[in-house]
């Protein structure tokens, strides 16, 4: 797959964008890439959808310009990427960071949102001490250089047992988070350290919605997608068994099944007609 860029808002963005047909966006976590993603294009593209995954600013193969990072920024910088690609809605998954940056582009921009999947993240801001914490890694990683976040996140990213029966997967997880740079890591610790609790707003949220949950997470306990599909009406909560905080990678079929089925809900094709289940 070759890589596109699109000089966006100053900055180059690269991005894949695969398949025909309705528009899916899917948001990385941190500290990671748009790799991430992997095992979910092909089904997705199979299924008949245009699935577009961008490196947000700092992060992957993405420009990571000095200057203070936000989750506004990440997300005027997505919906510009959308204007270039000439995309009016599209349904977005926001993976962890993703999750706040989709929160984000539904308080500003839900007209260009036709479904939201969030995926292990929370509705709540940083309490004191993990303000203190985000504040403290980005002081050391801008002195010591991308290792230090990968070494704090890399033992929160998996189920138990994950580590030692994939080494290879937990290999390439390390690398992605090691190539990233170190202004655009510091960038996105602040940009979440000072991102707003957005809980009281879940009732407002009309979009239709969608919160996948993964059993053995240990960044992202159980009871914080409990709380986002108790607040936004009409949501679903699937929680997808034997997997950590990388669901996407660990248990690729079962989240695969658990997105198509939403999919087929909120933007069916021609290709999706309503035979997927989903196996959670």
């Amino acid at each position: 797959m070759i890589a596109k860029n699109a000089f966006i808002n100053g900055n180059m963005i690269a991005y894949d964008d695969v398949g025909t047909g309705p528009a899916v966006m899917l948001i990385h976590g941190f500290p990671l890439n748009r790799s991430m993603w992997r095992p979910q294009l092909g089904d997705l593209v199979a299924a008949g959808y245009r699935v577009i995954t961008p490196d947000l600013r700092g992060f992957g193969e993405s420009d990571a310009p000095d200057g203070t990072y936000s989750m506004d920024l990440f997300s005027d910088d997505l919906i510009s990427l959308l204007d270039h690609l000439e995309i009016e809605q599209a349904l977005v998954a926001g993976m962890s960071m993703g999750g706040y940056v989709l929160f984000n582009l539904l308080a500003r921009y839900p007209e260009r949102i036709s479904g939201a999947v969030f995926v292990v993240t929370r509705s709540v801001a940083d309490d004191e001490a993990g303000r203190a914490r985000r504040l403290q890694l980005a002081t050391e990683l801008l002195k010591f250089g991308p290792q230090v976040v990968a070494d704090s996140f890399h033992p929160l990213m998996f189920a138990p047992g994950t580590v030692e029966a994939r080494p290879k997967l937990a290999e390439e997880v390390y690398g992605w988070m090691v190539a990233n740079a170190s202004l655009g890591l510091a960038g996105g610790l602040i940009a979440m350290r000072e991102r707003q609790d957005v809980t009281p707003l879940l009732p407002s949220i009309t979009t239709q919605s969608l919160v996948i949950a993964a059993e053995q997470d240990k960044a992202c306990p159980l009871e914080h997608p409990r709380m986002i599909a108790n607040g936004i009406n009409g949501s679903r909560l699937e929680v997808i068994a034997d997997a950590g905080h990388l669901v996407n990678l660990e248990q690729p079929n079962s989240f695969n099944h658990c997105l198509l089925e939403f999919l087929r809900e909120v933007s069916p094709t021609a290709l999706n007609d309503g035979t997927i289940g989903c196996h959670c």
